[in-house]
């Protein structure tokens, strides 16, 4: 990759790792539903005028709509609304680590779907990988019973799933809507279908919040989700699809490092010990690395 698709990979990765905090800081005062609602009404009023200031094709017909809406339920309102709900009983850092396992049950539902997405050997040692990991950092005591924390942790898998179930839909229904377009569209989905179920579950919306809530809005709405979106798809463009894997590697210790300087988070041994098997199963699942190191292998002696 080039020095500036590293730099807006990064750039990501922050943005992503601080959405963690400012979910957990505006918790306090907005509940989580209405969280999502201010994501996606925003983040919409956001790519909705980069859309059309870059003229790019705008969705037409009832059908594309409805993949839209479905996707802005699997990618936007399921997953934002269980990390949400999850930051409420379990650490920012703890979440943020099992997110990361979002690239295992994407390879892992690619090859349920997808004929020609099969689990080759060093994708399925990937997923192991990657699934002992999940289990480290859960722990053997969320089995002995369904606490608060151990909900929340089952809420950040169930986020995971979500995101990976999203890929496959948007594969097999977005067709060939532009990114920035099909970002726009699934967040005005999401805004219709979470602003009613906000209202009923969680009542009105809060208007007299304490400025750092609004600050933490305004940064998950228009940071982490519409400009975040905009640098993931620019990464993409320059850099390939394979290559954002790896901010999924760099997310987790930056959410992990601002839950310890501003929240003083403390995670247990195990969640750093999981981390490093989840991060080994999604380098085996890149497969760089092994490349290069076959590579160098393969290579001729050199000659003094």
């Amino acid at each position: 990759m080039t020095n500036a698709a590293w730099a807006q990979l990064g750039l990501l990765a922050l943005i992503w790792g601080g959405s963690f905090l400012s979910v957990r800081v505006a918790l306090d005062e907005v509940g989580p539903m209405w969280i999502v609602a201010h994501r996606a009404v925003w983040a919409a009023a956001v790519l909705w005028p980069v859309v059309l200031l870059r003229r790019l094709p705008l969705p037409r017909g009832l059908r594309i709509w409805a993949v839209l809406i479905v996707m802005g339920a699997l990618n936007n309102v399921i997953p934002f609304g269980l990390l949400a709900w999850g930051q409420q009983h379990v650490e920012t850092g703890l979440i943020a680590i099992l997110n990361a396992s979002t690239a295992i049950f994407g390879v892992l539902f690619a090859a349920i779907f997808f004929a020609d997405e099969r689990l080759s050997a060093r994708k399925a040692l990937g997923v192991g990988l990657g699934f002992s990991g999940v289990v480290w950092v859960i722990g053997p005591a969320a089995l002995s019973g369904f606490d608060p924390g151990a909900l929340g942790q089952v809420a950040a898998i169930g986020a995971t799933v979500s995101y990976a179930l999203a890929s496959v839909w948007a594969r097999k229904k977005m067709g060939a809507l532009p990114p920035l377009t099909s970002a726009a569209g699934m967040t005005t989905g999401a805004a219709l279908l979470i602003v009613p179920l906000a209202c009923l579950a969680e009542g009105a919306p809060a208007l007299d919040l304490a400025p750092a809530t609004i600050g933490a809005l305004a940064y998950v709405s228009v940071g982490s989700t519409a400009l975040a979106y905009i640098i993931y798809y620019r990464v993409i463009a320059i850099a390939g699809s394979g290559n954002v894997l790896l901010v999924t590697l760099m997310v987790a210790p930056v959410a992990i490092l601002l839950g310890v300087a501003v929240l003083d988070e403390t995670l247990p041994a195990r969640a750093y010990a999981g981390f490093a098997l989840l991060a080994c199963g999604l380098v085996v699942l890149d497969g760089r690395l092994l490349r290069r190191r076959r590579a160098r292998g393969a290579s001729p002696a050199p000659r003094f």
